[in-house]
């Protein structure tokens, strides 16, 4: 069953609408980003999934169960939320006894915690930290370690917000390895402003813009995020390879603009030019 989004409104009680009727679905196995201006609603959205905000109106159920009669403990267990900042979900004394901790809580029994934290430790390059204390690290390996802290138990639906902040380029790389790895073992739902972040991903995911508390715009990534108009009603500029084609249209060749692959806006390109020729 998957996780539903029916109709959910929600206000914060400082009076600030942050949802306004958002509905979405979101499938096993399914690959999902949500991308809009900051204050568009998307982390709010986001805390919806788990229970940690229970829709003002509209409800939000998850395998049939209704957030607004679950506690967020057993919300949890499927649905692990990785948070944008780190340090509001890091507070052990150790990265080892951080990736444990759910785990126990969860009630596995120690040896099965033992594997799986190891594997946690070696997929996520955090081996050499399993000692040190997580708030004495970079910002980069503190998000490495929230994720390990989530992704070691294993939950159905895996939802990350804004994870490539604070990461360098090879530790992007890397996180999208993990995230491909992850692809059809489970739900993948990412919230992120990275828009090269987005279409180097292979399978590309759906993707589901946001402006307002709404959801503007919902489809495949080739068909959102090369629409001019609803990239600026997001917020969001251009990715690269569009660009250039957008910018080659503009100079009068009649080249195709909804291309996000670079070897495929390659291959039109040439085929244009012997066209011309």
């Amino acid at each position: 069953m998957p996780i539903e989004v029916q109709y959910v409104w929600y206000t914060y009680p400082s009076g600030i609408e942050a949802l306004k009727g958002i509905s979405l679905t979101v499938e096993d196995r399914d690959f999902l980003v949500i991308m809009g201006p900051n204050g568009a609603g998307k982390t709010t959205l986001l805390k919806t999934l788990n229970g940690l905000i229970k829709p003002t109106k509209g409800r939000v159920l998850v395998d049939g169960v209704d957030t607004r009669h679950a506690t967020v403990a057993e919300l949890s267990r499927k649905v692990g939320l990785v948070f944008q900042n780190p340090d509001h979900q890091l507070f052990c004394s150790t990265v080892e006894e951080e990736i444990a901790f759910a785990l126990r809580n969860f009630g596995f029994n120690e040896e099965e915690i033992k594997e799986r934290v190891e594997w946690a430790l070696e997929t996520l390059g955090l081996e050499e930290y399993r000692d040190v204390s997580p708030l004495m690290l970079s910002g980069g390996e503190k998000k490495r370690v929230a994720l390990a802290s989530v992704l070691v138990w294993d939950p159905k639906y895996l939802v990350l917000d804004e994870p490539t902040l604070g990461q360098d380029y090879a530790q992007k790389e890397k996180l999208r390895e993990i995230i491909c790895g992850l692809l059809g073992q489970r739900a993948v739902i990412i919230v992120t402003h990275d828009i090269e972040f987005v279409v180097d991903f292979r399978p590309r995911p759906r993707v589901a813009l946001m402006a307002d508390g709404r959801i503007i715009a919902e489809g495949k990534a080739e068909e959102v995020l090369t629409d001019p108009e609803l990239l600026s009603r997001a917020s969001l500029v251009r990715p690269q390879v569009p660009e250039v084609l957008f910018n080659l249209r503009e100079k009068g060749l009649p080249v195709r603009t909804d291309v996000l692959d670079l070897v495929e806006a390659r291959d039109a390109i040439i085929s244009l030019a012997r066209g011309l020729a």
